[in-house]
């Protein structure tokens, strides 16, 4: 279900990003706050699966507090919790159901991303889906390992519906070119980091014009430079200009006698893509290229999409894919830009490991079938906390459940039958009416190894929290406040 946020600033966000609302928000509880960096941490690891590390850390932390109340000590539970993580990642390896070996396939890659893309936009996931795994297949380097993803752009535009998305080889620029020259086709690129324009002088001076000869001499001298350059740069063989800064209107004017295309960048992160884009160097003198810095592109054009211009940069074994993605409203596209961008995360760790899970809570629910069975064997107080560890797992079917209308209680009834039956890849249907389905063979899956990540990083932050027994808060900066209205304290 998506959550309504409000920040600081009073910008609203409609989102079941866990990612966005721990960043969002203002968490103040130490406790909480280990949680957050948790999360982030995930985040930062792995991409995906910040809602599992938020929803496991605060039912671990649930069940310890029980624990202490029945009178067992937070060492105790906190031996108990451990011997627990060591059985579940060694389980984990054990429920691998699929594994994608070929990150050159549209088709795999499509199976790997389509649940991490349900998970926040059910029902947008064949289309999505589809987009990110030709993005990515289109800019998979050699060596899949070295995948960046940063290599997959997003660029929004409002109106139409999400079908009419569709991905470049290249880039797509927000707008349109400066000069009268539309389109290329097969060109060289040249990119200057600095505007096109020629230098003015560091001091002011002060310049009497006595005659109309003089006035029309007086920016020859400027012109011929600017044109000298141009000049030079077309003998180079450049045809496509690309520039950081301003460009003038005497260089804009040459650029066009000489049929040269202009386009200009505001931002030098989009200037340094582009350049990884065309594979041209930045150039940061006002003269033409040398050959080494000269970069290709396939075609480059202005297209009109949706009543905005859009410069489309098309280039052949491309570094860099952008998806183009459409829809009605700023709120839809900010939401299939998070579920694009945790897609692209899961690609990523793909390329590390190919390893797969059955999803639909089907992991959780055989790690807290395999743990009961565990806690049973394990003597000392320890064995509550073992326990505890595998009912709080029961947190994800619980929540799944919940948002797909079913009773979390007959869902979870339902999974721990069909696991008791071996049933391994067992998970809870959110599509139909009934409670139970073969993940695996839906193809609803779970990264293995950000899976095992969120596990770890959520059982160091309650770790944590366990070994506390105060919390000391420091005084606030800048010393006691006043009374009300300015006037001094009653005492």
């Amino acid at each position: 279900m998506n959550k309504l946020i409000i920040n600081h600033l009073g910008k609203h966000f409609v989102t079941s990003d866990t990612n966005t609302m721990i960043t969002e928000l203002e968490v103040m509880h130490p406790a909480a706050k280990l949680i957050v960096m948790a999360a982030k941490a995930q985040e930062q690891e792995c991409g995906d699966a910040t809602n599992l590390v938020v929803s496991l850390g605060g039912e671990l932390l649930q069940r310890a507090e029980e624990l202490l109340k029945e009178g067992i000590h937070a060492n105790d539970v906190y031996k108990g919790y451990e011997l627990a993580i060591d059985k579940a990642l060694e389980s984990l390896e054990k429920l691998v159901c699929w594994t994608c070996d070929d990150l050159k396939s549209t088709e795999q890659l499509t199976k790997c991303v389509q649940t991490a893309i349900a998970s926040k936009e059910l029902g947008t996931e064949t289309v999505l889906s589809k987009l990110v795994a030709e993005a990515c297949v289109n800019c998979m380097p050699p060596t899949p390992s070295k995948f960046d993803t940063d290599s997959v752009r997003v660029t929004k535009v409002q109106g139409g519906y999400l079908s009419q998305s569709f991905v470049v080889e290249g880039m797509a620029i927000a707008r349109p070119t400066s000069g009268m020259v539309q389109s290329k086709e097969k060109a060289k690129v040249a990119v200057y980091a600095e505007g096109i324009d020629l230098g003015s002088t560091e001091t002011k001076g002060t310049v009497l014009l006595e005659n109309a000869d003089q006035l029309m001499n007086f920016t020859k001298g400027e012109e011929q430079k600017m044109e000298e350059f141009i000049r030079g740069v077309r003998d180079a063989g450049v045809e496509v200009v690309i520039s950081g800064g301003s460009i003038s209107d005497i260089a804009l004017h040459y650029m066009n006698k000489y049929k040269i295309m202009a386009l200009k960048i505001s931002s030098k992160f989009e200037l340094r893509r582009i350049c990884r884009t065309v594979g041209a160097t930045s150039i940061i003198r006002t003269g033409p290229p040398i050959p080494e810095e000269c970069g290709y592109v396939e075609s480059i054009k202005v297209e009109e999409i949706s009543s905005q211009k859009f410069s489309i940069i098309k280039t052949r074994d491309s570094k860099i894919s952008t998806i183009v993605l459409r829809s009605a409203t700023p709120n839809v596209l900010d939401e299939l830009e998070r579920a694009i961008d945790n897609a692209v995360h899961v690609v990523r760790c793909t390329a590390l490991s190919g390893k797969f899970l059955p999803g639909g809570g089907a992991t959780e629910i055989e790690l807290s079938h395999q743990l009961q069975q565990f806690g049973a064997t394990v003597p000392g107080l320890e064995q509550y906390a073992v326990l505890k560890f595998a009912e709080a797992l029961e947190v994800a079917p619980k929540i799944l459940a919940e948002n797909a209308g079913h009773s979390h209680v007959d869902a979870i009834t339902a999974l721990y039958a069909a696991h008791e039956k071996g049933e391994k890849t067992a998970g809870v249907d959110v599509e139909s009416s009934s409670l139970v389905c073969d993940a695996a063979e839906k193809g609803i899956l779970d990264h293995a190894k950000t899976k095992e990540w969120a596990i770890r990083f959520t059982l160091d932050a309650v770790l944590t929290v366990l070994k506390v027994d105060q919390i000391i808060m420091a005084k606030q900066a800048g010393g006691p406040k006043g009374g009300g209205d300015g006037q001094r304290d009653a005492d």
